[in-house]
């Protein structure tokens, strides 16, 4: 019988896909970024894969995310919570890069399968005030160049056909999983030792539409302190020759487990400490 060479097509594909033994190819991640846009999962990557190959394959792939989703408008930081890292087995942060037509407002409503693999995450977005924040050391320097701090619902894609066999190296190749998210009303920051607590010492609470409660976490969930994964961010996008500016966006991690969308619901994220106790809100239909 003879083979489709639409059938083909596909196999050879998913065959590139997996046929890793360096960085991967410029084929391999235009492949991924169509797979991506058309909202279909991509093979695991091989077990084998280095973080050097996969930080070199993230460069390509955002590359051509950046033809189809915007200008780049920050970063985020991946597992910067301990329950996630057991989750994926890897023991540190990883980078990702925003664009900035990920971004919604509060309020959004978005299909509950967004992505080939979608999930949601109380997160949390600051803002950069001024290039001096790339010489932070400590969370209270680090708030000093910061504007402002937006509540925010991560919904990341986490794209690969087993998500339960996702590695750190195949996390940082798919841009950390970089999807959408939800930004609420910004609040502006005080840089004070005493607001560095707040962030640290705050209540997460993620609840559905009905307002039954999904998740609750300190803000010292992320890093011991939110602003310590600022800091991870300065130091892992200097050694790529990356420095932040005015204006960039920082997504700094989950404070919560990576939860499911249901169609016909909806989640509401508050810092509960935080001034005005901050909420954001998305729809899934």
């Amino acid at each position: 019988m003879k083979a489709s060479p639409c059938l083909f097509a596909v196999s050879f594909g998913a065959f590139l896909l997996n046929a890793h033994a360096a960085c991967p190819s410029d084929l391999d991640a235009a492949l991924m970024a169509a797979r991506y846009t058309n909202l279909q999962p991509v093979p695991n990557q091989p077990l084998g894969m280095t973080m050097s190959d996969a930080i070199c394959g993230r460069e390509k792939f955002t590359t051509f995310l950046g033809q189809q989703y915007g200008k780049v408008v920050g970063y985020k930081a991946g597992l910067t919570n301990a329950a996630v890292q057991k989750r994926f087995n890897h023991a540190s942060p990883v980078r990702g890069t925003l664009f900035e037509k990920m971004l919604l407002q509060d309020g959004a409503e978005v299909p509950a399968m967004f992505g080939a693999r979608p999930v949601f995450e109380a997160d949390i977005v600051m803002e950069v005030k001024d290039g001096s924040i790339n010489k932070a050391k400590t969370p209270l320097e680090a708030l000093q160049h910061i504007s402002r701090i937006y509540p925010f619902i991560e919904l990341p894609d986490l794209m690969e056909e087993d998500p339960s066999k996702i590695t750190g190296p195949s996390l940082v190749y798919a841009n950390v999983a970089a999807r959408l998210g939800v930004l609420g009303k910004p609040i502006d920051v005080k840089a004070t030792p005493a607001f560095v607590d707040a962030l640290a010492g705050m209540t997460v609470r993620l609840v559905d539409q009905d307002g039954k409660e999904l998740e609750i976490a300190k803000g010292s969930a992320i890093l011991d302190n939110p602003l310590n994964a600022v800091l991870w961010l300065v130091k892992d996008l200097s050694a790529s020759g990356i420095a932040l500016k005015k204006g960039d966006l920082l997504s700094l991690g989950s404070f919560s487990r990576l939860l499911p969308p249901k169609p016909g619901s909806g989640v509401k994220l508050t810092y509960e400490g935080l001034p005005g106790n901050p909420t954001v809100s998305v729809r899934f239909k």
